[in-house]
């Protein structure tokens, strides 16, 4: 892997991990159960994109 290619892995990473934060502090400030529960599965599937960079390393 070249240099600008794991800067490029490294963004990813930090976007993908600020995605989750974002994500699980607005579910857990929801009241609607449905909304609640969108945003938990949103944040499943970035959490899944992040392991998936996470592993090229």
């Amino acid at each position: 892997m070249t240099e600008k290619e794991l800067l490029y892995v490294e963004d990813a990473l930090g976007h993908e991990k600020y995605l989750r934060t974002q994500l699980c502090e607005t579910a857990n400030s929801l009241q609607d159960s449905e909304l609640k529960e969108f945003a938990q599965r949103i944040r499943s599937k970035h959490e899944s994109v992040f392991q998936s960079f996470y592993h090229l390393l």
